[in-house]
């Protein structure tokens, strides 16, 4: 069963930080493209970063550039996102994405996790 399994959101005070982690055991597309998105309250599902060709290459919203690192562990088929300097801006439900390579940066994704819940205080 194809599997994305999120872990890692919580509660912090601006400023501080969290790392999130999505296990991908099993899913195929585990190093060809993996993403984090996320979505507050009312607004869309925006993707955060993204991992591509086995970790070789990555891409980040200007919202977060330099703030967050996106990587990836082969040997345990898990992707993380650490997330420093947070903001309350950052709250919101963080999904973990699988899916094809498409070029130029971009992905087809196939695959969602359920999510975890970053809250994110002043």
């Amino acid at each position: 069963q194809v599997q994305l399994v999120e872990s890692g959101g919580g509660s912090v005070q601006a400023g501080g930080s969290l790392r999130l982690s999505c296990a991908a055991s099993g899913n195929p597309y585990f190093g060809n493209c993996m993403g984090w998105f996320r979505q507050a309250p009312g607004k869309e599902r925006d993707r955060v970063a993204a991992i591509f060709n086995s970790g070789r290459s990555t891409v980040y919203a200007d919202s977060v550039e330099g703030r967050f690192t996106i990587s990836q562990d082969n040997a345990k088929k898990t992707v993380y996102l650490q997330m420093n300097s947070l903001e309350p801006e950052d709250t919101a439900m963080y999904y973990c994405a699988a899916g094809a390579y498409f070029g130029l940066r971009t992905c087809s994704w196939k695959n969602w996790g359920q999510g975890t819940q970053v809250t994110v205080s002043s």
